[in-house]
Order: C-alpha cells, then sequence, then structure tokens
C-alpha cells in the first residue's frame, strides 16, 4: 500500500465526487478526504474542462486512510456497493468518462487486491452484467476547486444531494455502519 508508515491512500472514481467524499467522510480510520481529477492527460485539469469530457481525467477521491484501523478492502466494498460498476462512462444522470468507474492504483498490491473483489462480485453474480471498472496506475492527481470540498455537508438541502448524494450516504452507512464513527459528519 501507499503512504509514509501507517498511513495509506486510495483514489477512486465512481460517478461524481461529492457522493464519493461524503461516503468515506466518517469512517474511523479515514484521516482525510479530497475530491480531485485523475487518470487523464490535461496538466492543468480544473472542473470546467474535466466536466466537458475531454481531458481524459475522471472525477475521484483521494481516501487517506489508517489500514490497521480500515482495509483497503473495505474501501474497496464500500466503493462498490455506493455506485454501479456495470455502467460504462456512467453513474445515473451524469454521463460522461468523468463518471467512470475506475480503481486506480497505487501499488501491485491494491491492483492485486482490486481485481480479486472484481472476480468475486462478478463470482457471486451481484450484477446481472459485467463489471466495467476501469484499473489503471495512479499518476498525477490533481485537487479539486475549493468549492467541491465538503459539498454534500454544505449544501445538505441542494436537490442533487438529497436525490443522489443522500442515499448513497445511507445505503453505506447502513451496511457498513461498524466502520463509521459514531455522530461522522459526513452529511447532513
Amino acid at each position: 500500500m501507499s503512504g509514509n508508515g501507517r498511513e495509506a491512500v486510495a483514489v477512486l472514481g465512481g460517478g461524481c465526487f461529492w457522493c464519493l467524499e461524503a461516503v468515506y467522510r466518517g469512517l474511523r480510520g479515514v484521516t482525510e478526504v479530497v475530491s480531485g481529477y485523475a487518470g487523464g492527460t490535461h496538466p492543468n485539469p480544473t472542473y470546467r474542462l474535466v466536466c466537458r469530457g475531454r481531458t481524459g481525467h475522471a472525477e475521484v477521491v483521494r481516501v487517506t486512510f489508517d489500514p490497521a484501523v480500515i482495509s483497503y478492502r473495505t474501501l474497496l466494498g464500500i466503493f462498490f456497493t455506493i455506485h454501479d460498476p456495470t455502467t460504462r462512462d456512467r453513474q445515473g444522470a451524469d454521463v460522461g468518462p468523468q463518471y467512470r468507474s475506475i480503481i486506480l492504483y497505487a501499488d501491485e498490491a491494491e491492483r492485486r487486491e482490486a481485481e480479486a473483489m472484481i472476480r468475486e462480485i462478478e463470482a457471486e453474480g451481484l450484477y446481472a452484467k459485467p463489471v466495467v471498472t476501469e484499473l489503471a496506475p495512479l499518476g498525477a492527481f490533481h485537487a479539486a476547486e475549493p468549492e467541491h470540498d465538503d459539498y454534500f455537508r454544505r449544501n445538505p438541502w441542494q436537490p442533487y444531494c438529497q436525490a443522489v448524494i443522500a442515499p448513497k450516504v445511507g445505503k453505506a452507512r447502513e451496511r457498513f455502519r461498524d466502520h463509521y464513527a459514531e455522530g461522522a459528519a459526513g452529511g447532513p
């Protein structure tokens, strides 16, 4: 795992980064969640450029965590619970390559763990269609603009937050309740 001693990093994209950020905040062992862009070629991606779908970047979150408290496997389990990994370049009404399902691995251990989880999901028949989650080595990560930080917590009554983000947060907190800190502030 990547990291500096105790901390490791996972970079995941599964639709809008506002959703992923809200879900991963408040998990025990997660010390930081940063929305951003990765997996593309533009040297200085911005929200506007990425939304046009021409930079090659996906909206992602960089999750910094303590693997002694929460495992990379658990983070992947949450990832595969909160989005549809069978739709290419789309999550619900969010359409375009920036919304693709992607795991950007920092090392071979992360790649192998992600591949193993995808094999398990497909063997269990959890989805009617094949998993299309892209696995790619992590290159540059570009933090998103500050207005995207903690979006769900700051805008809980915004219609997108209520219709799209809140159900994902609820699903993750229900299925992985033992991993969330009591009173965690992931959302409203």
